[in-house]
């Protein structure tokens, strides 16, 4: 067997499908396009696809810095400047595409090769700075810089900026436009930049061989290929392919997606370790799938979980260089594929995975067909917030990178961040050595730091689930980081708190009595009853209840229209032991009916004008509107504390709507609990008014009166034609001085409605 031979049986399945799609592309292409030739003349010349749709966003947006594309590295040595700018001539000589300007004569785009010229290499010696303060000035150089626009009309599409921070070290930055270079062109630029210096330094030719064509010379070739039967070959499948796809990936952000999409960005980034790649690239084995789709389909799925959605669309960059002659060119050659998964069913992770290699094999064999000339063919609806197709990039960088080797020299990379994100959302995935490196780069406008860390957090939670358990249902693998699982189980739940446990509410309220027995505890119309003053009608009202025979456990019917009886009532069963009952005087008779012979109420509080529309009971009756009489003689003392901590204050019946209302019961000691933890945690100060909204038959009712009152706040009661009037409301509202209220959406809603058309 031949070494070739050897070779390619020692591929994976994956990538000797890859192999054959390529050769099947080769053979497909007829003798008169099998072959770029050189262009005979020196132009004008049209744009390549990628290259035009580029033109055209740069119109969109001039002097923008979004396509300017980077790297720096901090340079160790005697770095020799001259021959670092012979270099960089040298590679503008060689590489048309890197002194190409573009012009629009007639309003369409041209490129225009110019001569060559030397390349701007601009030298910032910051040697005269504190050297504790170079580190910063250094990196405010390289900011600017990299922001700097590029004129396409005039530049070279290629500059470099020398920071000195000492007499033997250097940060160098080579900037280019992403309309002349992409990342299989960065691997070039290094390894010649490289030969180039060496050659300089040692004062000889460099050893570069002859490249066959100039981009400009694929630029006409693609053009001519791709057009008749070859182009519609390609539309078809992709036609065929994003059918009904789903417009918009809905991806949860931390602030609204504006009317125009932004583009400031910021990088986020986790290592995952050795042994997860190990185990997903076996994975991808056993399914004939390489690295790059095993990621995807855990991508996708994470995608799925955060969204909702089970039909997934994400974007992935493709080097676009089919041809052996594009090979060893700087130049715009990258592709987009648009990727598309139906998730639907959570299938397990192992049959996604073959989904996934599906759909990459069918548009690996279509990659042809500019993205640009796709977005031209589907057009997809349009919006100026997103992107069209896709707003999700996924990026694996597994090839071996050059790295820029300057002899004599020590070089690292020196990080600068952009500021710029062209998507929401790219995750980019580096196959290292020690592992893999993700990083997400992220519309700073829409996600926050944190948010795209957990991300990050979850993606690799979800990789190492899948090599886990890779048949495993996709929506049954985990999410959650250990922090995080720690923090919902553990620390979210170790919530005990010091309270006192064996108080009943109406002491809390006999508490702050004492400490404020003249300060206004409820405000009724243009009546106030005092902290004093409604403790002891309360107490009267308790005493009666007493001998009536109302203690621990003692149920007790509260139907009263809004009024200082009703939280007199309120306060005065649960001082006699008992436990309230609400009914509200609203509802149909034989609901209040139910709710009565259901409970069992001893007795009902309730005033003259509602006796005619309650149903017949055995309660006993006490009118609070005319009890005055048989409440005087009581004692306005608090009554001796009955019962326990663990005593009902309170049954609600629920609103019946599956079938026949229940009676929720509620002891005291969670209601202390309640009213401990609202007080700490919203510091009410003494005298803030808040506003009783809720009906008393709602728990929230509990809430806005025991609460208010325990921190010596004041109740501002409300008739039910108030309530009801979102208008009267917001008045009443400003005149009461109102600080807090509870209130549904539904009435906020409307009470912001009232607001605006004041």
């Amino acid at each position: 067997m031949s070494e070739l031979a050897d070779r390619i049986a020692g591929l994976s399945p994956a990538k000797q499908a890859l192999l054959r799609l390529r050769l099947q592309r080769q053979e497909s292409v007829s003798a008169k396009f099998r072959d770029i030739p050189r262009r005979g003349d020196v132009g004008p010349h049209s744009l390549a696809f990628a290259q035009q749709r580029l033109w055209f966003l740069e119109q969109l947006e001039p002097a923008s810095p979004l396509y300017n594309v980077h790297a720096a590295f901090r340079v160790q040595g005697a770095l020799d400047a001259a021959a670092l700018q012979t270099a960089l001539d040298g590679l503008v000589a060689r590489h048309e595409a890197l002194r190409t300007t573009f012009a629009a004569p007639d309003g369409q785009p041209v490129q225009v090769v110019g001569a060559p010229r030397p390349v701007p290499l601009a030298v910032v010696d910051l040697t005269a700075h504190p050297e504790p303060e170079r580190e910063a000035a250094c990196q405010r150089c390289l900011a600017a810089e990299i922001r700097r626009p590029f004129d396409l009309t005039r530049d070279l599409m290629l500059r470099a900026l020398l920071v000195r921070l000492g007499a033997d070290e250097h940060v160098l930055l080579v900037a280019k436009h992403h309309i002349a270079s992409d990342g299989w062109s960065t691997g070039v630029l290094w390894r010649e930049l490289s030969r180039l210096y060496a050659a300089a330094v040692a004062g000889r030719p460099p050893d570069l061989p002859a490249l066959p064509i100039q981009y400009a010379d694929y630029a006409i070739w693609q053009r001519q290929w791709l057009q008749g039967d070859v182009l519609a070959a390609q539309l078809a499948y992709w036609r065929d392919r994003l059918a009904g796809a789903p417009a918009h990936l809905e991806l949860p952000t931390d602030r609204p997606r504006p009317a125009v999409q932004t583009t400031r960005g910021a990088h986020r980034g986790r290592t995952l370790p050795p042994a997860l790649r190990a185990a997903l690239e076996a994975l991808g084995r056993q399914a004939g799938a390489t690295l790059f789709m095993t990621l995807l389909a855990a991508f996708q799925t994470l995608l799925a979980r955060y969204t909702g959605q089970e039909d997934i669309v994400v974007g992935s960059p493709i080097a676009g260089r089919t041809r052996v002659e594009t090979e060893g060119l700087i130049g715009f050659f990258v592709n987009t594929l648009v990727l598309r998964t139906d998730l639907a069913g959570n299938p397990p992770f192992r049959e996604l995975l073959g989904r996934v290699r599906e759909g990459c094999l069918g548009a690996y064999a279509h990659q042809e067909l500019p993205f640009e000339k796709l977005v031209e063919e589907l057009q997809p609806a349009r919006t100026l917030s997103q992107s069209p197709l896709f707003q999700v990039m996924f990026i694996l960088q597994n090839a071996p990178r050059t790295p820029l080797a300057l002899p004599g020299l020590t070089l690292t990379p020196f990080r600068v961040e952009s500021g710029t994100a062209k998507f929401e959302l790219s995750l980019a995935v580096t196959a290292t050595e020690t592992g893999l490196q993700t990083t997400a780069e992220y519309n700073a406008d829409l996600f926050d730091a944190a948010t795209i860390d957990r991300l990050l957090g979850h993606y690799q939670t979800l990789l190492e689930g899948i090599v886990a358990a890779p048949d495993r249902p996709i929506g049954a693998l985990p999410l959650l980081t250990a922090a995080e699982r720690h923090q919902l189980l553990v620390a979210w739940n170790a919530t005990a708190t010091a309270y006192p446990r064996d108080c009943r509410v109406h002491e809390l309220f006999e508490a702050q009595v004492a400490r404020t027995p003249e300060a206004v505890a409820v405000v009724w119309a243009d009546q106030t009853l005092s902290y004093g003053e409604l403790n002891r009608r309360a107490n009267q009202l308790a005493h009666h209840l007493q001998h009536l025979g109302v203690g621990p456990e003692t149920l007790v019917g509260l139907c009263l229209e809004r009024s200082p009886e009703l939280v007199v009532g309120l306060l005065g069963i649960l001082k006699a032991g008992g436990a309230y009952v609400p009914l509200d005087p609203t509802y149909p008779r034989d609901r209040l009916a139910f709710m009565l012979e259901d409970s069992r109420a001893a007795v009902l509080l309730t005033q003259t004008r509602l006796l005619a529309g309650l149903p017949a009971h055995d309660a006993h009756v006490v009118c609070l509107d005319t009890a005055g009489a048989a409440l005087a003689p009581e004692s306005p003392e608090n009554p001796p504390c009955v019962g326990t901590a663990d005593t009902l204050a309170y049954v609600l019946y629920t609103s019946g709507s599956t079938g026949q209302p229940k009676g929720v019961a509620m002891p005291h000691r969670p209601l202390v609990n309640l009213i401990s933890w609202q007080a700490s945690e919203s510091r009410l100060s003494r005298g803030a008014r808040t506003l009783q909204f809720s009906p008393l038959s709602f728990d929230v009712s509990f809430q806005e009166l025991l609460t208010t009152w325990c921190a010596g706040g004041t109740v501002v009661l409300i008739t039910e034609d108030v309530r009801r009037d979102p208008a009267r409301l917001l008045h009443l509202v400003a005149d009461a001085q109102v600080s807090r209220a509870f209130l549904p959406p539904t009435a906020l809603h409307m009470l912001a409605e009232a607001f605006q058309n004041s």
